[in-house]
């Protein structure tokens, strides 16, 4: 039997995953959290074989639980299970030592499939997570250069390229030919897009 401990603050919410997991024959689940202080306390208490663990929790947050009981709890697998897929989300908790990262709209099937998996220590990723990894690893290959940075918080204060430019110090034409260099290494083809995941990423500081 893998045992697991289930990491959420919607009652709901574990009240759905226990009903699910609990009509697999080889799945028990011993034990509920309902925030990541508790559910590292639970850990320890109860030694699971899995933690499914939600990010977005009260007092202590899934990344940090996470941290603690892979930290001091080495046969005590962490599975992700959250509906936030942000580049710094995703990273927080592979960092924490996290075995997978599934979203919260993940068919019953591949879940199930996920926790097995997580529960031998192989890796458990959404298709969509998977991908902003193999995109966070080209970006470290390709990192915005110091001015590319500087040309890019500029438009995230509203700037014109020749705002920037005067800013700067610099030819418009110039700007123009950083910020494309940047949409390049962003992997995006707008102003917009390009600020936004540039935030996301932590190149530029959040609102």
């Amino acid at each position: 039997m893998i045992r697991v401990l289930l990491a959420d603050d919607h009652p709901v919410v574990r009240s759905g995953l226990a009903g699910m997991l609990g009509l697999e024959p080889d799945l028990e689940v011993v034990g509920e959290a309902a925030d990541g202080e508790q559910a590292v306390a639970l850990a320890a208490e109860l030694r699971p074989h899995l933690v499914l663990m939600d990010l977005r929790m009260p007092v202590l947050d899934g990344a940090a639980a996470t941290a603690r009981i892979t930290g001091t709890l080495p046969g005590v697998r962490v599975l992700v299970l959250t509906t936030y897929e942000t580049d710094t989300d995703i990273l927080r908790a592979v960092e924490a030592g996290a075995t997978g990262y599934l979203l919260k709209d993940t068919p019953r099937d591949q879940l199930v499939a996920g926790v097995r998996a997580a529960a031998r220590g192989e890796s458990a990723l959404s298709p969509s997570v998977a991908r902003r990894l193999v995109q966070q690893v080209r970006g470290e290959q390709e990192r915005l250069t110091a001015r590319e940075q500087e040309v890019l918080a500029g438009v995230a204060r509203g700037l014109s390229n020749a705002g920037i430019g005067r800013e700067l110090f610099i030819t418009e034409a110039t700007v123009k030919t950083h910020l494309l260099r940047a949409f390049a290494k962003l992997g995006v083809d707008d102003r917009t897009r390009a600020v936004t995941v540039a935030i996301e990423r932590g190149i530029l500081p959040g609102a």
